[in-house]
């Protein structure tokens, strides 16, 4: 099977933002996907190992169950997208726009969070152990984990 080039994969992933096309199951582990708009495009049940998402928008995205394992998603806008059940350990996350972000029961274990702005998202049974929180905006947002708690306090003003 052929292996599609960057170019091709920037055109399908424009067809996908305008059109709705459902790019569930996809395998895009290690691809560079920097600066690329996914808006509203449907990841779920992908492989994005190791991807680069970079600046990336992903508004409004499907990444539910999806495996973003050591992902570089700083400075990316996730803002409501749905990342359930997603597992983005070691993922880079710093100054990423996750409000009203949906991460119930996301494993988000030693994530970099630094400076990301978790205003209003949903974090219900996230596992956010070794995750880096300095600089990190949590206004608002629900279902903080016990981790996230015991770090709020030890770091309260």
């Amino acid at each position: 099977m052929a292996e599609i080039t960057r170019l091709e994969l920037i055109k399908l992933i424009a067809l996908a933002s305008k059109s709705g096309l459902n790019l569930r199951g996809v395998d895009l582990s290690n691809a560079d996907l920097h600066h690329l708009s996914f808006v509203g495009v449907d990841l779920s049940y992908s492989n994005l190992s190791r991807v680069n998402l970079r600046q990336a928008d992903l508004t409004n995205a499907n990444l539910h169950l999806a495996n973003l394992v050591y992902a570089d998603l700083s400075e990316a806008t996730l803002q409501s997208a749905i990342l359930r059940e997603a597992n983005l350990c070691g993922a880079d996350l710093r100054n990423t726009d996750l409000r009203q972000t949906d991460l119930r029961e996301a494993d988000l274990r030693d994530v970099n969070l630094r400076g990301a702005d978790l205003s209003g998202a949903n974090l219900w049974k996230s596992n956010m152990k070794g995750a880096q929180l300095k600089y990190t905006n949590i206004e608002a947002a629900k279902g903080l984990p016990p981790e996230v708690e015991r770090w709020l306090a030890s770091n309260a003003p």
